[in-house]
């Protein structure tokens, strides 16, 4: 695993150091950054993460990278069976957007459901590779390429192939050194927002 790292699934018991460790991870990931842009900072420590994080635990599972009592990277990861609830999660946020169309975040984040409800692969059913984010200070020391190991190796173990939605051509050939082969079409927002490039670990 990484220099230092364990990897482990998150409990509710983790939620504020995940709410941290996330907000402080995700500033500069690709897709935030598109979705974010010209928003306040504020609003998204104090609502999106959040949300997201009490989403996760719920419904789906998040695996971190911890040392020294800290967590470096985050990930979070669904099991897919149907293409539903991104349905679902594309109508709600475009009701919200619609409701509050100055608002460019909420736009931005419709059309990023919207576009996964219509292209999530069919086939089920996979490993979902929801994000995966590096505390800042601590990139470059293996955590997010810990969490990838274990949670491939768990994937290869059960026979379920894993899918994720690289968003720039440097993580791309990251997760391609752990065995994820580009294979679908590319697609890139709108307004200068990045490519979006499907890749699959089949183990």
């Amino acid at each position: 695993m990484g220099t230092g790292s364990t990897v482990r699934q998150a409990t509710a018991a983790d939620r504020d150091p995940l709410i941290a460790a996330f907000a402080a991870a995700s500033f500069d990931e690709a897709v935030t950054v598109w979705i974010l842009h010209g928003h306040p900072a504020e609003q998204f420590l104090a609502g999106w993460v959040p949300d997201l994080i009490d989403k996760a635990l719920r419904e789906d599972e998040i695996w971190i990278a911890e040392a020294d009592g800290s967590i470096r990277a985050v990930s979070l990861w669904q099991t897919v069976t149907s293409v539903d609830r991104y349905a679902a999660e594309a109508a709600e946020l475009r009701a919200a957007a619609d409701a509050a169309p100055e608002v460019s975040a909420l736009r931005r984040a419709a059309y990023v459901t919207g576009l996964l409800a219509r292209e999530h692969p069919r086939e089920f059913p996979h490993r979902y590779l929801q994000v995966i984010v590096t505390v800042p200070e601590h990139r470059g020391k293996g955590a997010g390429g810990a969490i990838l190991t274990d949670r491939l190796k768990a994937a290869s173990d059960a026979s379920i192939p894993a899918f994720l939605e690289a968003s720039t051509q440097r993580s791309a050939r990251l997760y391609a050194r752990k065995g994820f082969v580009r294979e679908g079409q590319t697609h890139t927002l709108p307004e200068d927002g990045p490519t979006l490039i499907p890749m699959w670990f089949r183990g």
